[in-house]
């Protein structure tokens, strides 16, 4: 995440990432097109990836989590019968292959890796390991021992073979997914190895492809983007929690670390407007004060917002 002086703007920005570049150099542009002062990104997307990367903009950057935690769209191509070291197009080869599976093979495959799935994720990766990065310990030609771990996979499409060597798929996941394993396990599944040689992410929880704006783009906005439809709310990614309304008295004891009480929220308003979910959107009129949690009794502030 940037910080330094500069604007103060509030939101979300949703990027096509073009391949070649990281996830931190994506905002390093964004930040120097807008001016923004404090920017970060919603999840990070691999250099030889595309597609949508959510920057957060301002005060949206304490939702960072929220965001990584959305389901995951993806579209990717696979080739059959050649094994890398990183599971993608960048790795030494490591094994080869002359099967080619069909596709009758590949959808009669694919119901075994939907659901909760056990993934190995791959050793060139971000997953820590003793504190240091797994790719870090790879690069520098020491062992890495991955643990396995459950994955929610909810579907996995078939979308079509452009020739013997490739097939292209659809896959919806949950968060910590890794799609470079799911293409090696599908390729040792099906009697062969493969890796994925394209990959671009269509949505991240409520972030789309068809909302995207590219860099190109961004850079002609320059610092009049916030001002234009591509700048989201903050509450874009907190859509699924309910939200509190609250008097201006109410909200600024949020503001103040201080707690609001529901038996006063309750007298003032009727309870069925007063969520029962633990944690709550607290909103004076339409703008957002604070997430904050519901117990005995009293509403407290998690995070709250300056706005």
């Amino acid at each position: 995440m940037g910080r330094r002086n500069g604007l103060a703007i509030h939101g979300w920005l949703i990027i096509d990432k073009p391949i070649g570049l990281t996830s931190t150099a994506v905002v390093s542009k964004v930040r120097r097109a807008t001016g923004a002062a404090k920017v970060g990104h919603g999840g990070t997307l691999d250099p030889l990836a595309s597609g949508v990367l959510p920057i957060a903009l301002g005060e949206a950057t304490k939702t960072v989590s929220y965001a990584m935690d959305g389901d995951k769209t993806y579209h990717f191509r696979v080739r059959w019968g050649v094994a890398t070291a990183t599971d993608d197009g960048e790795g030494e080869i490591t094994t080869t292959s002359p099967v080619r599976p069909s596709a009758q093979e590949i959808e009669q495959a694919l119901p075994a890796f939907e659901g909760d799935v056990t993934q190995v994720p791959p050793i060139f990766s971000a997953v820590k390991i003793d504190g240091k990065r797994a790719y870090d310990l790879a690069r520098s030609h020491q062992e890495v021992e991955m643990k396995p771990r459950l994955v929610r996979i909810d579907q996995v499409r078939l979308l079509g073979l452009p020739d013997q060597d490739h097939a292209d798929f659809e896959a919806s996941c949950g968060k910590g997914t890794y799609i470079r394993a799911l293409a090696r396990d599908l390729a040792l599944a099906l009697g062969t190895v493969g890796h994925v040689v394209r990959l671009r992410r269509m949505r991240v929880g409520a972030f789309y492809e068809k909302d995207a704006i590219s860099l190109e783009k961004l850079a002609e906005l320059g610092h009049s983007a916030p001002a234009s439809e591509h700048l989201l709310p903050i509450e874009t990614v907190l859509d699924d929690i309910p939200a509190l309304a609250l008097t201006e008295a109410e909200a600024q004891r949020l503001k103040c670390g201080q707690s609001v009480s529901l038996l006063k929220l309750a007298a003032r308003m009727p309870l069925s407007q007063i969520p029962t979910a633990p944690v709550v959107r607290a909103m004076e009129g339409n703008k957002l004060v604070a997430l904050a949690r519901i117990e005995d009794g009293e509403v407290r502030s998690i995070r709250v917002f300056n706005l």
